[in-house]
């Protein structure tokens, strides 16, 4: 047991997990790092198709189901349901991202769940919110381009999903978030509840700031590609190395700074530039100028100079850079994983810190069934009940 120094925020809280993909996977992982004990309950003998993913969706297993148990059963099968429902009654949360009626269809719906353990808090993540759309199958793609993020991502004509899960990654967050609310409320009234989270509604709350970029200016947002920038300097420039940096200059004391580093003293002296309207209304007559002389430095002399003047700036990196980048690891913020070829890799934690610390890897990413024993016998399952359920195969341990 953990003294009250090292105890982790959600030591103590069982949540009970029946998802795939990006959505459900990300809410469990949030609630499994911040010490609750999350247990995967995923098909036998296989698993979760997850694991399988190619292609873009090759890394989602590894990155999303660090801390978690995995309890493989057959719940089509009365002995596997059985013991899904022994292990619900020792749960405080039941998370599930599976289409609409898929749950209630197994006998494990909101009421179904609820008449096992009234106290419980049942989180459903789904593509909508109820309404008209509810009964829509939803991807990540499909709520992108119906509110307008796509259309926001792309150039003109050529509507572009964004380079990560986004509204899966943020739909997670936003259920745990009312988990978390819910337990909260609970500790005061004694009781649980059904919380619900839609993508459709997650993507909607992403793009509300070109909502009202048209309430506000009465004209509607253009995509980002052929946006027109708050300020003069918010651009990816190229060195003499043909490399690129993304350099940005938003206010007036940035501006001066970063004229007399990178030795434009004309600009800074300019009364028609002392503002940033009047920058932005001349972009035409600095950028050009601007691309000059960056293209007469190298790399290094650029970034040295924003680092030491304070200006923004990124060289352009691939999301595998991050594997070597100086401040993740040396600020501890990655944290290891076994691949299933028994290769240990690092990935990034929590971006958050409580009272100086982060949230790593305490369980490595799960085998099929690897904790069915342990779940199993502590539910009160014999070995050879547990013998049984295996030779019948509703349930599969992992060799390990």
């Amino acid at each position: 047991m953990s003294t009250h120094e090292n105890r982790l925020p959600l030591e103590g809280i069982r949540v009970i997990e029946f998802v795939h993909m990006v959505m459900g996977p990300t809410c469990g992982l949030l609630l499994a790092d911040l010490g609750a004990e999350v247990i995967k309950v995923e098909p036998a003998p296989a698993g979760d198709n997850t694991r399988r993913l190619t292609g873009s969706g090759a890394g989602y297993w590894m990155t999303y189901n660090r801390n978690k148990k995995s309890f493989a059963v057959d719940i089509k099968s009365p002995e596997g349901l059985e013991a899904v429902k022994k292990l619900i009654a020792t749960a405080d949360v039941f998370t599930e991202n599976f289409r609409p009626g898929a749950m209630a269809k197994l006998g494990l719906g909101y009421e179904d769940v609820k008449a096992i353990k009234p106290g419980i808090i049942y989180s459903s993540m789904k593509g909508f919110l109820p309404g008209p759309y509810e009964n829509r199958t939803a991807l990540d793609e499909v709520v992108q381009m119906m509110t307008g993020l796509a259309y926001m991502t792309g150039p003109e004509g050529r509507p572009l999903r964004a380079g990560a899960s986004v509204n899966d990654v943020m739909g997670g967050m936003f259920s745990a978030v009312t988990i978390l609310a819910a337990l909260l409320q609970r500790g005061q009234s004694g009781k649980g509840q059904f919380v619900q989270t839609g993508l459709f509604e997650n993507s909607a709350f992403l793009v509300a700031q070109h909502m009202m970029q048209k309430a506000v200016t009465g004209k509607s947002a253009a995509p980002m590609p052929s946006r027109l920038s708050a300020w003069a300097v918010y651009d990816v420039f190229t060195t003499q190395e043909n490399e690129q940096i993304f350099m940005g200059v938003v206010s007036d004391t940035q501006w001066k700074v970063f004229c007399e580093a990178f030795g434009m003293q004309d600009f800074a002296n300019d009364p028609a530039l002392l503002t940033n309207t009047q920058r932005v209304h001349a972009r035409d007559r600095i950028l050009p100028a601007i691309r000059r002389h960056i293209l007469s430095m190298s790399k290094e002399e650029v970034m040295a100079l924003c680092e030491r003047c304070g200006l923004p700036f990124s060289p352009i990196r691939r999301p595998d850079d991050l594997f070597d980048d100086v401040h993740l690891n040396a600020s501890g913020g990655m944290t290891a994983v076994t691949l299933p070829s028994g290769e240990q890799v690092s990935i990034p934690m929590l971006p958050f810190e409580m009272d100086g610390r982060r949230f790593g890897a305490r369980l490595d990413v799960p085998s099929v069934g690897r904790d069915n024993h342990a779940i199993l016998s502590a539910l009160g399952y014999s070995p050879e009940a547990i013998r049984h359920l295996e030779e019948q195969g509703v349930a599969h341990t992992a060799t390990p």
